[in-house]
């Protein structure tokens, strides 16, 4: 599976921002997707991820209320629609498949990541 993921960009605090993710190779809609992001001096962190379905979604408290993720099966796409951003939330934002969870160590496809910067 392969993933290309875009959308990010440079955006002022309280504004918002969709990411795409689209997946190409050995069916992608079977797989369960998730968001992850990494800021400088930290590890990757779990985001949000959403089953293969779309029937279920799960979230860090840090972007739930704010955050969203959907998928469009058709299109093999999966969106992280993102309001409210705050300065923490700046990171490159990577999509990751083919794992089920918030461990970001047992995702085994991962897209190239797409940088956020939000500014205060």
């Amino acid at each position: 599976v392969q993933l290309q993921a875009c959308g990010g960009g440079l955006v002022q605090a309280g504004g918002s921002l969709r990411l795409s993710c689209a997946a190409s190779g050995r069916t992608p809609s079977s797989y369960d997707m998730g968001w992850f992001r990494q800021s400088p001096g930290k590890e990757r962190e779990f985001v949000a991820r959403i089953s293969r379905s779309g029937s279920y979604t799960y979230y860090d408290e840090s972007v739930k209320g704010r955050f969203t993720i959907s998928r469009d099966s058709a299109k093999n796409t999966v969106y992280l629609q993102m309001n409210s951003l705050k300065p923490e939330d700046t990171a490159v934002y990577y999509c990751a498949a083919g794992g089920y969870g918030t461990s970001s160590g047992v995702y085994p496809y991962w897209g190239q990541g797409t940088l956020v910067t939000v500014s205060s």
